[in-house]
């Protein structure tokens, strides 16, 4: 009897010590961030993720005193860092910043290492821009939608569009371009949007079904021209782009960027940061540009932001399928 008396006293006094170690790893920061914090950016340097990444992170720098730093971890459509950020420690101080090609990634990869959904905390929205439809004005010197389709339909399978890689939001953007238009433009997969946009200027490739964000600063400087812009409205900072509804093809694609916290992460660490966002989001720098990058500004977080997600998950697979987009 003394036996059992005392073992339960030690089951109880387990249990309860496990209940607060628990408890004080889900509610362990309240200064955070106390040290240099890491965001796991799935594309190389100069493509959308990093456009919006690096102004905010430099803000976020600013605002706590503390470092966020850019990991740049491309490969495989985004999946390989997304694969590396899952496999991080839930400590607070490893984020991951993906993008909509995270979620048409389960409808193109079969076996990827890591469940969007499952492996990680949804944070918040970073910015949702337009897709545009950029080309080479030397390979392909179209003025409007007509005369880029005119062109496509010319070359008769000869013409190519970059892409961020195999089942990114840019490969599916093009696939679902050719259906529509009824066009025969070849894909061509990059590792990622920056080397994709750095051959499209090079003239190595003729055409890009981009986000706003990445192909902004390129637009402007005239190094690329802008055909069309992929959604209801004309995109901010663009006026003078015309939609692709606009002129006769409807066309409707939008590109977006979040933030994720590997599973476990604690919770008063995530709510923390969400406030250092919409700190950060209500500041006039980086309201001027996100305009600048034809972006609106966010207001989606925690488990709003997942159940997005599940949405565009189940919408980015019936276009896969309606699409019948393959990996190359």
């Amino acid at each position: 009897m003394k036996f059992n008396a005392a073992r339960a006293t030690w089951c109880a006094l387990t249990t309860l010590l496990t209940g607060t170690t628990l408890l004080a790893s889900a509610y362990a920061e309240p200064n955070w961030p106390t040290k240099p914090v890491t965001i796991v950016v799935p594309f190389p340097a100069g493509g959308g993720t990093d456009a919006f990444a690096r102004p905010l992170t430099a803000t976020l720098s600013k605002n706590t005193g503390r470092q966020f730093i850019i990991d740049n971890r491309g490969g495989a459509g985004g999946t390989v860092g997304a694969g590396i950020a899952a496999k991080a420690a839930p400590d607070g101080y490893t984020f991951f910043m993906g993008a909509v090609h995270h979620a048409i990634a389960p409808s193109m990869y079969p076996k990827l290492d890591y469940d969007i959904e499952k492996s990680f905390v949804p944070v918040a929205l970073v910015s949702s821009v337009p897709q545009v439809i950029v080309v080479n004005p030397q390979r392909v010197p179209a003025n409007d939608l007509k005369g880029f389709i005119d062109a496509a339909k010319k070359a008769d399978g000869k013409m190519n569009y970059g892409s961020a890689g195999n089942g990114s939001s840019h490969h599916l953007a093009g696939e679902l371009f050719n259906g529509l238009a009824g066009t025969k433009i070849a894909h061509v997969p990059y590792k990622g949007a920056g080397p994709a946009l750095t051959d499209l200027m090079g003239g190595q490739i003729d055409a890009m079904f981009d986000g706003m964000g990445s192909s902004a600063g390129h637009i402007k400087g005239g190094r690329i021209k802008a055909i069309a812009v992929a959604s209801d409205k004309r995109a901010p900072g663009f006026p003078n782009i015309p939609t692709a509804a606009e002129q006769g093809l409807n066309y409707k694609v939008s590109t977006w960027y979040g933030l994720w916290a590997p599973k476990g992460t604690p919770a008063d660490v995530i709510a923390k940061l969400q406030a250092e966002l919409k700190k950060a989001y209500n500041s006039d720098e980086l309201k001027m540009i996100w305009n600048g990058l034809g972006a609106e500004l966010p207001d989606l977080y925690g488990d709003a932001f997942g159940k997005f997600v599940t949405g565009e998950i189940k919408r980015w697979g019936e276009v896969a399928k309606a699409s019948g987009a393959k990996l190359d």
